[in-house]
């Protein structure tokens, strides 16, 4: 049976009045209504668990849930407790709150790679705080960032070396130089190029491929021959690899890391950690330049600190790191089994750690196309499964799971079809998905 799509016609006005007020129609890139079929983008009125409904009253199972932040499911109950409970004592004041010290004592005892912590609101805040204290402490101006890897910071050092790197200024441009991935002569290459100019070396410790063996300790090496700091963003990784994040699952300890996204299950938090010998620059207690490192108004807010001891807990008591492993498993096995089915096995890839799943849409050449992804995402959503990637909440069920695969399996016989055809046209329903990073609207 062919699934219906589903009829949107209070997302499609929603996304005409977002559009109307907000630039882009939302405030995350990666949510634009350009990242789904035309005419086929939900605007979301409620979540629960591993579901959430549009406000046309389409239900469906959501995978990459608030990009990888909604890592325990919408609503969790301990989460929303633990919040709800902060609420009514107040969430800012004019000093520190003991919730403070009580969350980064928290964060410390589940990264025990780290010495100290700070806390934001976004992972872009963190990481540029990483870049400035390696600045500060090395004395140096360039920043070596992994080419392999999509995202860093929304701030200069970084935009400006992406297609949308209009408003950089070509100065500040040229001061981040990339390294390839898993290639450490590259790096070193790299370091020997500009030596004694390179402040940091910034990564994600592991992505949809696993770090080749003796890598990462081999990055640490070079950082330390070459007299830079090694920062490790753990966006992704932190919690998804383990609670300590991809250094402590690899055993190899970064001078500074930033976690954030899974962290506070949807609310607002991120951290800085590291070494207390770099994290005290931006601190009072040392006799040395001080470190303008992190303060916001909100960064430290009761609730969102709540939050995040609340998912330390629960992942620690309940599991939760491997039951998304095995949840992923479960995932890839049947995509992938439900393509090879339907002669699509080549074409439609899935990647990465179970944790974290992500899917390739591939031509009749074999070659990424965002027309057959849009074909895709459009067979999915009829079926009710909301999936710009499969990275899993540890919500979902296994019949979520099954339920997954059915539809999918739908999607990869209107692929073999087009494949067959050569065209995905006639299946795209309008214009195709777009990258986020692109130099033109």
């Amino acid at each position: 049976m062919n699934a219906q799509e589903p009829g949107l016609p209070r997302s499609r006005q929603a996304n005409e009045r977002l559009h109307a007020l907000v630039p882009g129609g939302a405030h995350t890139y990666a949510k634009g209504d350009d990242q789904y079929p035309q005419d086929l983008a939900p605007v979301i009125s409620h979540g629960s668990g591993a579901h959430v409904w549009d406000v046309d009253g389409n239900r469906y199972i959501e995978y990459g849930s608030g990009l990888r932040s909604v890592s325990l499911g919408h609503a969790h109950p301990r989460v929303t407790e633990a919040v709800r409970r902060q609420l009514d004592r107040g969430s800012n004041f004019v000093r520190p709150s003991v919730v403070e010290v009580e969350a980064a004592e928290r964060f410390l005892a589940t990264v025990p790679t780290a010495e100290m912590v700070k806390f934001a609101k976004n992972g872009s805040d963190a990481t540029t705080a990483a870049v400035r204290l390696a600045r500060a402490a090395t004395g140096r101006p360039r920043v070596a960032v992994c080419a392999d890897h999509p995202f860093f910071s929304v701030d200069d050092w970084f935009i400006g070396t992406t297609p949308m790197s209009a408003g950089v200024p070509a100065e500040t441009d040229r001061l981040t130089v990339a390294f390839p991935y898993g290639d450490l002569a590259a790096t070193e290459e790299v370091l020997t190029r500009y030596r004694d100019e390179v402040a940091c070396l910034v990564l994600e410790p592991a992505t949809h491929t696993e770090p080749p063996p003796g890598y990462l300790a081999g990055l640490r090496a070079l950082a330390d021959r070459y007299g830079c700091v090694l920062v490790f963003d753990e966006m992704i990784t932190g919690f998804r690899w383990s609670e300590a994040g991809a250094q402590s699952l690899y055993g190899v300890v970064p001078d500074l890391s930033t976690f954030g996204k899974a962290l506070g299950n949807g609310f607002a938090v991120s951290a800085l950690a590291g070494r207390r010998e770099l994290m005290e620059r931006g601190g009072l207690r040392h006799s040395d330049e001080r470190v303008f490192l992190l303060s916001t108004t909100h960064g430290a807010e009761t609730h969102a600190l709540a939050a995040a001891m609340a998912v330390q807990a629960t992942y620690a008591e309940e599991g939760v790191t491997a039951r998304l492993h095995a949840l992923g498993e479960r995932l890839a096995a049947g995509v992938r089994e439900a393509a090879a089915g339907m002669g699509v096995g080549d074409h439609v890839v899935v990647r990465g750690r179970a944790s974290n799943l992500v899917f390739a849409t591939l031509d009749e050449h074999r070659r990424p196309s965002q027309e057959y992804r849009t074909l895709f995402l459009r067979r999915l959503l009829a079926g009710g499964v909301l999936a710009p990637s499969f990275v899993v909440s540890s919500a979902l069920t296994e019949a979520d799971i099954d339920r997954t695969v059915d539809v999918v399996a739908q999607a990869c016989a209107v692929y073999r079809k087009a494949l067959d055809a050569a065209d995905p046209a006639p299946w795209m329903g309008g214009r195709a998905v777009k990258p986020v990073f692109r130099r033109l609207a």
